[in-house]
């Protein structure tokens, strides 16, 4: 029997198919819920939309969709053309690698499976958004060290992308590369060193296992920059070897 999240899902692809008709190509879900792993309000339901044409009356279009969708607390869809879709895989690497991997088609055509991805700048993106991610939470958590349970929540809503980002690195490394963020992390400790500790925490906060009354913030904090600081490193030294 269909849970909430198929039933929302269901309702997004026919609202998207009333409203595009033979203008639509493929509905695709991508990331944590495609995976198995989403978790309430740690994580988000992210959609691929493929359109024949994307011009200001698609836009038009969207834009009660969009409303809707995002009053249920879901980023908007993405919005890109096939000839875009096949185009743009160089600079969106990591995102197409997670959504060929792992996705589900909700309608029309399955427009990513045997996609072909160019990794011209596969390695650079991947450095580019730890670091990028990083220097993201510091800046956040900088203004909220006085406050404990905000610094938890920043903490572990940011894991998710962090562990994403390590099956990068492990794939750059020439290693298979789990999906699932704990098998992931685990690998990363063989493969880098990587200390699975802080994020295996974080990952408990998310499944409800840990409270966030029984963690230390800042010092899980400090462990887990220290940790994110050693992954970047290691995708660094990739390139030295490559």
């Amino acid at each position: 029997m269909p849970n909430e999240t198929d039933k929302r899902l269901a309702e997004l692809a026919a609202k998207l198919e009333r409203a595009f008709g033979e203008r639509l190509v493929s509905v695709v879900l991508y990331g944590s819920a495609a995976a198995g792993e989403l978790h309430g309000k740690y994580s988000d339901l992210n959609v691929l939309c493929v359109l024949k044409t994307i011009g200001p009356e698609e836009l038009r279009v969207t834009e009660p969709l969009i409303h809707w969708w995002r009053s249920l607390e879901n980023p908007a869809p993405l919005f890109l053309t096939e000839e875009e879709l096949h185009n743009s895989t160089d600079c969106f690497a990591i995102e197409f690698h997670d959504i060929v991997e792992c996705h589900r088609v909700l309608a029309g055509r399955d427009v990513v499976a045997g996609l072909s991805i160019d990794d011209s700048f596969y390695r650079g993106q991947v450095e580019h958004e730890l670091r990028a991610k990083l220097l993201r939470l510091r800046q956040k958590a900088g203004g909220l060290l006085s406050d404990k349970g905000m610094l938890v929540r920043l903490m572990a809503e940011s894991v998710s992308t962090f562990c994403n980002l390590s099956r990068h690195a492990l794939r750059l490394a020439g290693v298979p590369a789990p999906m699932h963020k704990r098998e992931a992390i685990s690998a990363c400790q063989g493969q880098f060193g990587i200390d699975p500790a802080p994020f295996y925490t974080l990952l408990d906060l998310r499944e409800g296992v840990k409270k966030s009354r029984d963690l230390d913030p800042p010092a899980l904090l400090a462990a887990y920059m220290q940790q994110i600081e050693a992954l970047t490193g290691a995708v660094d030294r990739l390139a030295k070897v490559s």
